[in-house]
């Protein structure tokens, strides 16, 4: 079964030509949101996606607005409002050596260089320079991997496993 990657959410039209604006969820919206590119609409009462071809983009504030081919009115494009913008993971570029996409990440067991296991990573955050990867411990508590080369060492995206070599301090 496929798995589906959320790209935006359509949270309101824009103008009456048929624009939306988008929150995006996605790095990469240069390459997401390119004219031609196909995307996929999932609406909360829908079993089904709608296919959707990008006929322009352009950045409004602190939006995306898309235009969509075959929806030129903002009455061809009401009923999109609140429906989330996805891909399939077949249609996701190989990365660089040492990125990766945050499901890849998120429920990866990490473990320290001499095997002692931390926990898992339940969530990624973007606070600046780097990403912060947010494991939940064995006792419950939160521990925070920042994600530079002196502390992640080997991760293992297909095994599901990350080891580090923890600074002092980091773990409780």
């Amino acid at each position: 079964m496929e798995r589906w990657l959320n790209v935006g959410k359509i949270v309101n039209t824009h103008g009456i030509r048929g624009e939306v604006r988008v929150i995006s969820r996605t790095d990469f919206p240069e390459q997401r949101y390119r004219k031609g590119n196909r995307l996929y609409l999932f609406l909360p009462k829908e079993s089904e996606p709608v296919p959707l071809t990008v006929k322009s983009w352009r950045v409004h504030k602190n939006f995306d607005l898309l235009r969509f081919e075959g929806y030129d009115s903002i009455q061809d494009v009401e009923k999109f409002k609140g429906g989330m913008l996805k891909i399939p993971e077949s249609a996701l570029d190989e990365l660089d050596e040492g990125e990766y996409y945050f499901f890849e990440i998120i429920g990866c067991s990490v473990y320290t260089m001499d095997g002692k296991e931390i926990g898992k990573v339940k969530e990624i955050l973007t606070p600046g320079a780097n990403d912060v990867w947010v494991v939940d411990g064995e006792g419950g508590e939160k521990i925070y991997i920042p994600y530079i080369g002196d502390v992640v060492k080997k991760v293992d995206v297909k095994d599901k496993k990350i080891w580090i070599e923890p600074m002092e301090g980091l773990l409780p």
